[in-house]
């Protein structure tokens, strides 16, 4: 019996393997404000979150870059469900190629949020 891949849909979203993942890809990304709110919102949470739940002080079109730039650099993956565009923080990939880079931008970037004081 031969087994066929399932085709693509087109709501598929690329997401770079876990070896196609580039440190300096990674930084580009996090060193947007807005971007790495997001992510520290992802990683408070735990969960994956709708684009919709982020209140976000940029246009719709802008931060649907902001999650491109995420997405296409390997800090969250995204899929669809029924209607939401679902995020999700690739932790597991990230700590596995760069051990403790994550946890300490983010307890840099909440540092800086309560020196700022920012949520």
């Amino acid at each position: 019996m031969t087994t066929v891949a399932p085709v693509p849909s087109s709501r598929d979203l690329p997401h770079p393997a876990r070896e196609e993942i580039r440190l300096e890809g990674v930084l580009h990304a996090l060193s947007d404000p807005v971007r790495l709110r997001i992510v520290r919102e992802l990683a408070a949470e735990g969960i994956e979150l709708s684009c919709s739940h982020f209140d976000l002080p940029v246009t719709k079109s802008t931060t649907t870059h902001h999650f491109r730039v995420l997405r296409e650099n390997g800090v969250i993956r995204q899929a669809y469900e029924g209607t939401a565009k679902m995020n999700g923080l690739r932790r597991d990939d990230l700590d596995e190629l760069f051990p403790g880079l994550l946890d300490r931008l983010l307890t840099a970037a909440a540092r800086q949020a309560a020196r700022h004081g920012e949520g």
